[in-house]
Order: structure tokens, then sequence, then C-alpha cells
């Protein structure tokens, strides 16, 4: 699952500092309810360093109904695709479900990358949302089978996709 970080706020702090707005302080809890009700909890986080990201999970994981481990991995922050594919290949192997908490435009970018034609569960409306926008707190989950080492494009599909106005209240 890739969770971009709720909205963040634009106080005069380097960018890694940003802490969430009011907005992002009201859809972090949504999309931790959220997963917990659609049954994607995941085994292990993993989540950018910056303060944004480590908000949104402290907000999400408090509606969760379980506490999975978290990894703060410096390396999703600012990442391009291939370095976030290469984080999420290092997944351990017991893991089934993982989630990783970051950033646009990656999210958006390895959403499509893995799922790139591919049929089964992946609908084509859907894909056309993500190339449009992956707006803040949005969640999308990609069904994979197989060794983490062997995730890659067109590998995934497009299981779910869902954005703060398809929360329950």
């Amino acid at each position: 699952m890739l969770l971009r970080h709720a909205k963040s706020a634009w106080p005069d702090v380097p960018d890694i500092e940003r802490p969430l707005g009011k907005r992002g302080q009201r859809d972090a809890p949504r999309a931790g309810r959220w997963l917990r009700q659609a049954g994607y909890v995941p085994d292990l986080i993993v989540c950018s360093t910056a303060r944004r990201t480590r908000e949104t999970w402290q907000l999400a994981v408090a509606e969760l109904g379980a506490s999975p481990p978290v990894r703060f991995e410096p390396r999703v922050y600012g990442a391009n695709i291939d370095r976030l594919l290469d984080v999420v290949r290092e997944t351990p192997s017991g893991v089934e479900t993982l989630l990783v908490l970051g950033h646009e435009p990656t999210m958006r970018e390895l959403s499509l990358m893995l799922a790139a034609g591919v049929t089964e569960g992946s609908d084509p409306d859907t894909l056309q949302r993500i190339r449009l926008k992956f707006p803040t707190a949005a969640i999308a989950v990609l069904a994979f089978t197989g060794l983490w080492p062997g995730l890659g494009p067109g590998r995934a599909g497009l299981a779910d996709f869902v954005v703060p106005a398809d929360y329950p209240a």
C-alpha cells in the first residue's frame, strides 16, 4: 500500500520539518480508520522521516486498531521511483502487507509503474484518476504475488484507490 502524507502546513521551516495542517490532522485518522475497516492492516510500515509523514502515521495508527512496527526510512524522503522500489524490495520475506508512507510525485509514479499493463484487478478509470492526481492522504492498494525482490514494473494489480472524500466520516 502507498499512502501519501496528509495535508501539510507551510510555515517558514525547512521542507522536511513542515507539520500537518488542520485538514491533514482531520484526514490522517480517517485514513487509519479506512485501512482498518477495509481490512488492510499492514504488517510493516516504511515511513519517510519528514515531520508531516511521521505525524500522519501517528494519527492514522491511533485509528488502525493495531500497532505494526514502523521503520522510519530517510531514503523515502525525496526518493524517485527507482530508489523507493529498492526500499520496497528490501522488505523482509515474512511481511505480507507493507505500507509505504511517502510523498508526491513518487507515490503516483510508483503506483502507475507497478500496475502498468496489468489488467487483472486494475480498473482503467481508477488508474486514470491516479494519473491525474494522487492527493494528500490518498491510499493506493496494490496486489502482488511473489517475493518482494521480484516486485517491478507491471507486477502488481491496483486493488483499490481512495482519497479523503471516500473515507467514512
